[in-house]
């Protein structure tokens, strides 16, 4: 008796480890963001949160902060993350790398930089005229806000070393503290950052830098082949709350998207969220639909060529993936 009694707990003992083991490796509604770093520039995902549109979807979205690219990247590659939010510039990296497993572009969020050119002192007509000479604080070499600001500087006939200081040894994070601390004459920053030193009379908005620049893939969700082929219904559910976010960010006040967004911004007054979301909607940087397009994308290489970056052109059609995109919009 004593040995069947102990053959049937060892019987029931594997079958709850089996339960155990299926009910682990069983899919869950749960999808792991990584986001490049926190800001209101990605303000229709944190209204998708805030609005329950994720849950509408059957979704439970978890949000990390990346605090860079290459983290992002490590982290779907690591499996650590399921969807990456970041600049498309990381894949064609990662792929020129020779990665067969390099993650893809399946939709994007944001069409331009979101940095504003900040000045010492006003200029209501500023148009890239009259800088020579200066210091442009401009982050970190390689980065896309530096190549951006390159690119574009370039193209108004301007040489680092010959008419213009283009200072690369300040990280894109503490650009601001560096410019009121009296380091450089312009320097790019995002929202509410921008907002922030106009409000303390430390520095003047003179320009919308991704309006000079032209519309690129700036900002993207990424997924492995592996992800996309195994819960493409996951991916469509996400982007498809994402775009009801983009839709009200894009229809209604800052101050109401400002209320709502508010608690994913602890610390951030209401005032400089509305301002920074105003600005944000003033200059057009959310897509009208996630679908990447052809001519954007090549921007983007001319953008990290004339950077020095871009050791050979890539295919729009081996990075992009549009097929969930295409039913969304």
């Amino acid at each position: 008796m004593k040995k069947l009694i102990a053959i049937c707990l060892c019987v029931m003992m594997a079958s709850l480890c089996l339960v155990v083991f299926i009910s682990c490796d069983k899919p869950t509604n749960q999808i792991r963001l990584t986001e490049v770093t926190h800001s209101l520039f990605y303000t229709p995902q944190y209204l998708a949160l805030a609005l329950g549109y994720f849950e509408e979807e059957g979704l439970d979205v978890v949000i990390s902060n990346g605090s860079g690219a290459d983290n992002v990247m490590t982290a779907l590659l690591t499996n650590e993350a399921d969807i990456g939010l970041m600049g498309c510039e990381a894949n064609i990296y990662v792929y020129l790398q020779g990665k067969k497993d390099y993650p893809k572009v399946v939709a994007q969020l944001t069409k331009r930089d979101g940095a504003f050119l900040v000045a010492r002192t006003p200029n209501p007509n500023f148009d890239y005229s009259g800088m020579e000479n200066s210091t442009v604080l401009m982050g970190r070499t390689g980065g896309m806000p530096a190549m951006i600001l390159q690119y574009i500087l370039n193209g108004k006939g301007y040489t680092n070393g010959t008419n213009i200081t283009m200072d690369y040894t300040i990280q894109f994070g503490a650009l601001g503290p560096a410019f009121t601390g009296g380091t450089g004459d312009y320097v790019p920053l995002f929202e509410p950052a921008a907002s922030q030193l106009v409000k303390e009379g430390k520095g003047y908005i003179v320009s919308a830098i991704g309006m000079a620049s032209g519309e690129i893939p700036y900002t993207c969700y990424s997924v492995t082949d592996k992800f996309l082929t195994e819960h493409p219904d996951k991916v469509e559910k996400f982007l498809r709350a994402v775009w009801k976010g983009t839709e009200y960010a894009t229809t209604h006040s800052a101050t109401e998207i400002a209320k709502l967004v508010a608690p994913y911004f602890e610390g951030t007054t209401l005032d400089l969220l509305t301002s920074a979301i105003n600005n944000y909607q003033q200059y057009d940087v959310w897509m009208d639909s996630p679908v990447t397009n052809v001519e954007a994308f090549e921007r983007l290489q001319d953008i990290m060529q004339n950077a020095g970056e871009l050791t050979q052109r890539v295919d729009y059609n081996v990075i992009v993936d549009n097929t969930a995109a295409n039913k969304i919009k």
